[in-house]
C-alpha cells in the first residue's frame, strides 16, 4: 500500500513548480493545513471542488468497556473529522492513478 507523507507532498509540489523553493512549498502546505484545521475547529466545513469535503460528525456520549479489564467506562461526546470524496476523486481512483483522465474532460 502506497502512502504519501507531508514531506513527500512538499517535495512533489516543489518538483512540479521549479521556481517554488522547498521552504516556500513547506509554508504553502502548512498554511493550507492550518486553515483547514482552524475551519473544522471552529465548527465549519472545508470543501475542495473535485477532491472532496471535510466536515465534523458528532459522536454522542456512550458507555464503553476497557478491553483489558472489561470495566465499564464512560466515553464523553465528541466531534470527529469526516472526509467525503468528491465525484472527480472517486472517478480517478476507480480508473487508477496511472490512467489519464478522458480526453473529453468528463469524470467518468
Amino acid at each position: 500500500m502506497k502512502m504519501l507523507t507531508r514531506s513527500e507532498l512538499i517535495g512533489r509540489l516543489s518538483e512540479r513548480n521549479p521556481r517554488l523553493p522547498p521552504r516556500d512549498a513547506d509554508e504553502a502546505v502548512k498554511c493550507m493545513l492550518d486553515a483547514m484545521t482552524r475551519a473544522l475547529a471552529d465548527g465549519g466545513r472545508v470543501e475542495i471542488r473535485g477532491f472532496g469535503s471535510f466536515a465534523l460528525n458528532h459522536r454522542p456520549p456512550r458507555v464503553g468497556r476497557n478491553p483489558k479489564s472489561g470495566e465499564r467506562v464512560h466515553v464523553p461526546a465528541k466531534f470527529v473529522p469526516h472526509f467525503k470524496a468528491g465525484k472527480e476523486l472517486r472517478s480517478r481512483v476507480d480508473r487508477g492513478a496511472d490512467q489519464p483522465p478522458p480526453p473529453d474532460g468528463s469524470t467518468g
